[in-house]
């Protein structure tokens, strides 16, 4: 195999001697042959196994005939929304739509439809009526089964039924799309494909199904938010590859969606063969006039060390896609990456990142997992770290030494983000000393999340005391090193169990840091998270217990202004969310203040000052001057 591009037209298939396609993959991205895009890895992986496959990216789903330009595949259409859920790709958690698709051309908006799979399943049926496909990616991985929708406040069925797709093929694919793959070959027709892992179908027929736990009917779902909180529990506690059970969902007496146990984890050397398939490790050249695809700029020099999370914050939809069973590569595989980066003439000797959800996990959590699986009833991390934990972060800190000792290599940067409270659980300071002393460009990315230990035990997340002992450790350690570094905290407003109190005590915490945070975050309840299903239900989905969710835009709008109290624009929400909390002591000149009073309540000579409280010493904090750049913040991984 040589690293050229899959066929994207007829005219590629004849230069390339291919007839017919085995399968055509449908994507809403541009085509970007690289592994930080799902199909490009997919698209390999049935490659290196024999198969034919060309790539229709982001077809017009104006236009029926755009879904014929590769012609009737073989075996099947493989359909992907991209790298992203469609609708998160267009619209803001206040629902406005987006400028900017960083998976587009020149990123320009529009080149992908709403509700992408669906969109794309209506086309191909309306021109093939028989041909087989296999739904796959994170918005179909997401909406496997009834779940949750933000932007139409509804609870929707599975996908698997709107789209009418024939299989999904949910989390992350390599294993579940060749056995398809190998069964449509063997000539099995698709609806009896009912056996392999990772995958759900539809089957009129009850006495089909076995070895089952039975979910609550969707129309029991519809009428009982109760129901849905239970059956979210449900799903949440079988999402292991080893203990994980087959679930189904009856939407009558002769439909059922039946979700087969996820997956099983690849193993070190899998993960190896995936990351050294053939990849151009670029966009397709037809983009270069149209400005590019500006997703690639960062993952460009980026290296996937891992997938996989442990960490099991509620907000996180990694649970339910890539799983919790963290799978890594071999240190010789990303040397090999990295060595092969530096031939590339754009580079300029930086590594932007090495890492996954998260950068420091880079083994299981415990040892017992890869035999018994995921604890059901318990978080690794979560309230407290689980006494089976490994903290150890030292094959992390070799793989860094020998990334920085590769000749061309000026810097390794670590930007996908620290779990803190791991890294605290660990006793020896060799990683925190060589992360501050090589792998931090002036700021470090954490994510406290907010500061309020009601909130942070909805979140799944450690209480305030963790994340200020690893603040006074990261002070410590750079000020031993003589380094000026700083942290860049990522803060949710309006998550489940925030009140306008809550979103109060985080503004006075923004305010004693002494500076306006860049990174700010409005909850989004994208699906099959924790924290969507507590959303949409007032219940925590764990214990049942009651919560209390801000729902309304407008306290939303408040809750957000709280935290960027200091920004004039803000002033008026600011004004009002302190009223009703009951917090007009906040309102005045004294430093502990957070706005000063309206004009016409203030003097003369105090009215003409500026609503925005100066900084207590008179001089722009060197904390704020660090945060004046904005950076954008993603939360759906791969």
């Amino acid at each position: 195999m040589n690293r050229e591009f899959l066929p994207v037209s007829l005219e590629e298939c004849r230069q390339r001697g291919i007839g017919q396609l085995d399968f055509v993959y449908v994507v809403g991205d541009a085509y970007v042959d690289h592994p930080s895009f799902g199909h490009a890895i997919i698209s390999r992986v049935l490659e290196s196994h024999g198969y034919r496959v060309g790539i229709l990216a982001q077809p017009d789903f104006r236009d029926p005939a755009s879904i014929r330009a590769l012609g009737e595949p073989r075996l099947a259409f493989l359909v992907t929304a991209g790298n992203m859920d469609s609708m998160v790709n267009h619209y803001s958690v206040s629902k406005k739509r987006r400028k900017i698709d960083a998976y587009s051309p020149g990123g320009q908006m529009g080149k992908r439809p709403d509700r992408a799979c669906i969109s794309y399943c209506n086309l191909i049926r309306r021109s093939y009526k028989h041909t087989p496909i296999i739904l796959g990616g994170i918005e179909a991985s997401l909406r496997r089964l009834a779940h949750y929708d933000y932007w139409s406040d509804s609870l929707k069925r599975s996908l698997l039924l709107d789209s009418g797709a024939d299989l999904i093929s949910y989390g992350m694919g390599e294993r579940s799309i060749v056995e398809i793959a190998d069964a449509l070959d063997s000539g099995l027709a698709v609806r009896d494909i009912t056996f392999v892992d990772g995958t759900v179908y539809k089957t009129p027929h009850w006495e089909t199904i076995y070895d089952a736990l039975r979910l609550p009917d969707y129309e029991e779902l519809l009428r009982e938010k109760s129901s849905y909180a239970k059956s979210f529990w449900q799903q949440y506690q079988n999402s292991d590859p080893y203990g994980g059970k087959r679930l189904v969902e009856a939407y009558s007496t002769h439909c059922f969606v039946v979700q087969n146990p996820p997956a099983k984890p690849l193993s070190t050397e899998e993960m190896d063969a995936v990351y050294d398939l053939p990849y151009a490790r670029r966009a397709h050249p037809s983009y270069q006039s149209q400005g590019g695809i500006p997703a690639t700029r960062e993952v460009q020099f980026s290296l996937v060390s891992s997938r996989g999370c442990f960490g099991g914050c509620s907000f996180c939809a990694l649970t339910f896609h890539q799983g919790r069973i963290v799978q890594v590569r071999s240190h010789e595989s990303l040397v090999k990456e990295a060595e092969a980066m530096t031939k590339d003439p754009e580079f300029k000797g930086y590594i932007h990142d090495v890492g996954g959800p998260t950068a420091n996990f880079r083994h299981p959590s415990c040892k017992k997992q890869l035999q018994a699986g995921v604890c059901k009833n318990r978080q690794c991390l979560f309230p407290s770290p689980c006494k089976n934990l490994d903290t150890s972060h030292e094959d992390y800190r070799r793989l860094l030494q020998k990334l920085r000792s590769i000749p061309k290599v000026k810097k390794v940067f670590i930007r996908s983000g620290i779990r803190f409270d791991y890294l605290l659980a660990e006793k020896r300071p060799e990683f925190l000393e060589e992360l501050c002393a090589y792998h931090v460009s002036g700021q470090l990315k954490v994510a406290p999340e907010h500061i309020s230990d009601g909130v942070l035990t909805r979140m799944g997340k450690p209480k305030r005391q963790v994340y200020d002992a690893f603040c006074k450790a990261y002070e410590d350690t750079n000020r031993r090193l003589g380094k000026k570094q700083y942290l860049v905290p990522y803060l949710m407003s309006s998550h489940p169990g925030s009140t306008l109190k809550e979103a109060v005590r985080l503004a006075e915490y923004c305010r004693d840091l002494g500076y306006m945070p860049e990174q700010v975050q409005d909850f989004y309840p994208t699906p099959s998270t924790l924290s969507t299903c507590m959303y949409n239900t007032g219940l925590d989905p764990r214990n049942m217990e009651p919560v209390y969710v801000p729902v309304s835009p407008h306290e939303k709008a408040m809750q957000r202004a709280l935290i960027q109290y200091r920004n004039p624009e803000n002033y008026g929400l600011v004004w009002e969310a302190l009223q009703k909390a009951g917090r007009m002591d906040l309102v005045g000149y004294d430093k502990k203040c957070l706005i000063r009073p309206p004009r016409e309540m203030q003097g003369s000579a105090k009215a003409a000052k500026s609503h925005t409280p100066k900084p207590r010493n008179g001089k722009p904090s060197p904390l704020r001057q660090i945060h004046k750049k904005k950076t954008n913040r993603s939360r759906n991984t791969s």
